[in-house]
């Protein structure tokens, strides 16, 4: 067996349950460590900056989601089409859909990173950051926004290696990434002391290096997914797919966050000291996202993998043990959360209003979770099949939709922080169900038409 091999999980044939648990456990370990490398933005900058800095940092953590979640939506296209060359054993549609992967990437992280630097001012403005806040939210966002094309590099490169199960070496590249952030925010805001620039700066630093590191894999890879040459072929063919299956997932993905930066919006109303709690239960939370989403990366590899290979019966139990893993792990993770809320928070900040506020959000959304996971996960199985633009639509309206209306309506008559978070689970509930619907009553004909187009 080859190096490369040995990383790669071949969810088309084997024991199909131990396959999703060991592509999963690494991606949750991964983002596990990318959050509490996170947390320790928050943490220095709430220990040695003051309320402001933690609340300017924080505030930004929407608008920072809505960028990962839109590049992480295109990463999904490469994931979803190379998983299933991976599985159809196609080396010609693989590399073509690599080294398209990385030009897309290269050139349109540029394009984020300038049009957001520029943009970051007012986007702020629109989300009512209170002017003692604004300062210093737009330095961050605007150093941010610098590191924005190696950070796109890095995900739609993490993306082909995750399509073939290989999750551990992107393990090992946030791990010794965010050291490195770590070290240089103590560094920069401890010693040098700029405060919230040190923070934005050490995050750039961290990504750069994995950029790098995950770059090296795809050169050094003996598989069918290595990166051959530097001199890319772009190819056209694989560039509308990308697009046909990347739009409508990175689009998903901002409308969950175009969503969220409306109840951040209505957050800030209620001050900085809510600001600050809302922010640091945003980020204890993000802990439990993240083992939802690996659970529904594992959802994307295994079901597109076996769409490629044609293996019907297992994209169906890849589906049921993915909806099972989405509550175990959210039940558990929750649990915890609530159970130990106000030390959780206290990691943070030492303001009681604050830890009140974040406890408020914890209760809120800790006691139906899981929903959110069933629901991200579904996406990600529909997807999977063939169908790119029926979650997106679900999510419009399920999420964002449903929650401006909530917004607008239901806290607009009271301006009640309790009724504000609780659009998080309604709209967890409603989108849940439309996605099942849809998967049951779609799944057959994704197995005709794929049928069609792989079958001899």
């Amino acid at each position: 067996m080859t190096l490369s091999k040995s990383h790669e999980i071949d969810m088309t044939a084997g024991k199909l349950l131990p396959k999703l648990l060991a592509f999963s456990v690494p991606v949750l370990l991964s983002g596990v460590l990318q959050l509490a490398f996170n947390a320790a933005d928050l943490i220095v900058v709430g220990r040695f900056c003051g309320e402001a800095a933690l609340a300017a940092v924080g505030s930004n953590m929407a608008l920072v989601s809505l960028l990962v979640n839109v590049l992480m939506g295109m990463g999904t296209g490469a994931s979803v089409l190379a998983a299933r060359y991976y599985g159809a054993k196609d080396e010609n549609q693989m590399r073509a859909t690599v080294e398209t992967t990385v030009l897309v990437a290269a050139v349109g992280g540029v394009a984020f990173a300038v049009l957001g630097f520029f943009l970051s001012g007012p986007l702020l403005v629109l989300m009512s950051t209170p002017e003692e806040v604004l300062p210093l939210a737009k330095l961050y966002l605007r150093i941010y926004f610098c590191g924005l094309p190696v950070q796109a590099l890095y995900n739609f490169c993490s993306a082909v290696l995750r399509s073939v199960g290989d999750t551990r070496r992107p393990l090992y590249f946030m791990a010794i990434a965010g050291v490195l952030n770590v070290l240089l925010n103590v560094f920069f805001v401890v010693v040098v002391k700029i405060g919230v620039a040190g923070v934005a700066i050490a995050t750039v630093a961290s990504q750069c290096l994995s950029c790098v590191l995950v770059l090296r894999t795809l050169r050094r890879s003996d598989g069918i997914y290595r990166l051959r040459s530097w001199k890319l072929h772009f190819s056209r063919v694989q560039f509308r797919k990308l697009l046909a299956i990347g739009i409508p997932a990175g689009i998903q993905g901002s409308l969950f966050s175009i969503s969220n930066v409306l109840v951040q919006s209505s957050v800030n109303s209620f001050g900085a000291a809510v600001m600050a709690g809302n922010s640091a239960a945003g980020s204890i939370e993000a802990f439990g996202f993240v083992a939802q989403d690996s659970i529904n990366q594992a959802a994307v590899a295994s079901v597109s993998q076996n769409m490629g290979g044609r293996e019907y019966s297992r994209t169906k139990k890849a589906v049921l043990y993915c909806s099972l893993l989405e509550i175990a792990f959210s039940v558990v993770l929750s649990g915890c959360f609530m159970i130990f809320r106000y030390p959780l928070l206290g990691i943070y900040t030492k303001d009681t209003a604050a830890m009140d506020a974040g406890s408020t959000r914890m209760l809120v959304l800790g006691a139906v979770y899981f929903l959110n996971g069933l629901q991200n996960m579904m996406t990600g199985a529909i997807r999977g099949h063939g169908y790119s633009y029926l979650p997106t639509a679900i999510t419009l309206l399920g999420i964002c939709g449903f929650r401006v209306i909530w917004i607008t309506t239901a806290f607009a008559a009271t301006h009640n922080l309790i009724i504000l978070y609780l659009s998080y689970p309604i709209s967890w509930l409603l989108t849940a169900a439309a996605q099942y619907t849809c998967y049951f009553a779609t799944r057959n004909r994704a197995f005709r038409r794929n049928e069609a187009q792989y079958g001899a």
